[in-house]
């Protein structure tokens, strides 16, 4: 693999995690070497390298054999350079409650790219704060991104909760040749709204029965299913809700906020968006990966994404505009997010 490495300044926008996961993910598949320093300068206290972003790091080194300087308890400089990706069994263990779904974002595009199938053992939190939860990622995130033309397979052996993690799931992905782009705007009209209220450990069916029932939307009909995870297959102690709205052309949003679930889904839904706020970030490496045009519809740009976007522009010398959608009233607040995709070849197939 080759190329000159490219100098990140990891003090910027979103800072932290999304830099890391973005640049390195992106510098695996191109076989790109990349530094990125002053990792902890947008931050007001030193933070120590959240196990979730030490362990996404060490695993996309171990994908590629890559060489890996600076990944410590307190990050500041990373230095990496990567080597060919290979496919295989690969495991990422967090410790804690990490989150899985992260390592997932992190690793998952780097596996499409390698000459023969993957299984990623990733275990951590499947349901931790501050991170996507693991019901998001199989019924919201799943189907969207499986339109670039891949599939894959998630089997949840145990959940872990926050604070104590311990879960683990497994993940089966075939290499492509190409990804194909996606054309995400034409929202449709809800078609049904569901969703799951679960407990674990100690705690109650009464609290997730309770928690679905507060959820209720007005003049919708709502199916939220209560659920108690069986005792062997979570760690831990927690409840959770998310709420899906699923829509006439295919397209999913979701929130996943206690009771205040239903209100936030509505407000998603205002937006007229084809991805939630939640789903907008993590699919920008595919549309940067793609061969072709992809453009979403969505609400308020996170920060979240402009960062993504930023550093995909940065490594993958693209760009995307984020303009305002032009069949939507001003007061909607929507945007269509648009990429020429590199056309990324599997180099290995």
């Amino acid at each position: 693999m080759s190329g000159q490495r490219v100098e990140v300044d990891g003090g910027i926008m979103e800072g932290y995690g999304q830099i890391l996961r973005v640049s390195t993910t992106l510098s695996c598949v191109l076989g790109l070497p990349f530094r990125v320093q002053k990792i902890q300068a947008g931050h007001s206290t030193i933070m120590t390298g959240r196990p979730q972003h030490l362990s996404g790091l060490e695993m996309i080194g171990d994908l590629c054999d890559g060489q890996l300087e600076g990944a410590e308890i307190v990050l500041t400089e990373v230095t990496f350079t990567p080597e060919k990706i290979k496919g295989g069994i690969h495991i990422a263990d967090t410790k804690t409650a990490g989150s899985v779904c992260l390592l997932m974002q992190a690793s998952m595009p780097c596996v499409l790219f390698t000459a023969s199938p993957s299984v990623l053992g990733l275990k951590g939190g499947t349901n931790a704060e501050m991170a996507p939860q693991m019901d998001y990622t199989m019924m919201v995130f799943k189907p969207i991104v499986e339109k670039f033309g891949f599939n894959f397979n998630c089997d949840i052996k145990m959940r872990g909760c926050y604070p104590k993690g311990g879960g683990e799931v497994i993940v089966r992905m075939s290499p492509v040749t190409q990804l194909n782009p996606i054309n995400l705007t034409d929202c449709g009209s809800v078609t049904k709204i569901y969703g799951r209220a679960f407990v674990a450990g100690v705690l109650p069916f009464k609290v997730a029965k309770d928690t679905a029932a507060a959820a209720e939307i007005r003049d919708l009909y709502v199916n939220i299913q209560p659920v108690q995870e069986p005792k062997d297959q979570a760690f831990g102690n927690g409840n959770g809700i998310i709420i899906i709205a699923e829509t006439s052309t295919g397209c999913v949003n979701a929130y996943k906020v206690g009771i205040d679930a239903a209100e936030m889904l509505l407000a998603n839904l205002r937006h007229s968006g084809t991805v939630d706020e939640f789903l907008q970030d993590q699919l920008i490496i595919f549309m940067a990966l793609a061969n072709g045009v992809s453009r979403i519809k969505t609400g308020p740009v996170t920060l979240h994404t402009q960062t993504a976007i930023h550093f995909a522009e940065q490594l993958a010398k693209v760009k995307f505009t984020v303009k305002k959608s032009e069949d939507e009233d001003y007061s909607k607040d929507t945007y269509i997010i648009e990429f020429q995709g590199i056309g990324m070849r599997n180099p290995n197939l």
